[in-house]
């Protein structure tokens, strides 16, 4: 099985006990792009359709931002802050939380 379609596995392994909320640690963090966005967009519709609370462990900003309605950025064990990605951009709570999103790349050509 490919790397996507061991994702798409484990969660449908874990959707079948039904549990009252999943808990998904880096769930797309080994993927190559294309299936990685693929992936997100199943994702996202998903967990729209189940409506159940899904907690999602990743250190992509653009990522938890779109699959996600609420953020809690955490350092060391502790949460720094919480709201939605626009909340988080517009008014960081630390210069910690600035500096983290910040440093997330964006697509840079380089002359």
């Amino acid at each position: 099985l490919s790397g996507g379609q061991r994702q798409r596995l484990g969660l449908v392994r874990a959707l079948m006990l039904d549990p009252p909320a999943l808990l998904l640690d880096e769930p797309l963090g080994a993927l190559d792009p294309i299936v990685r966005h693929d992936l997100q967009t199943q994702m996202r519709e998903l967990f729209a359709q189940l409506r159940k609370t899904v907690v999602l462990v990743t250190h992509d900003v653009a990522e938890a931002a779109y699959l996600a309605d609420s953020l809690v950025l955490m350092r060391e064990g502790r949460i720094v802050q919480r709201g939605s990605a626009r909340e988080l951009l517009q008014a960081p709570a630390t210069p910690f939380v600035e500096r983290f999103l910040t440093a997330q790349r964006s697509l840079e050509v380089r002359a």
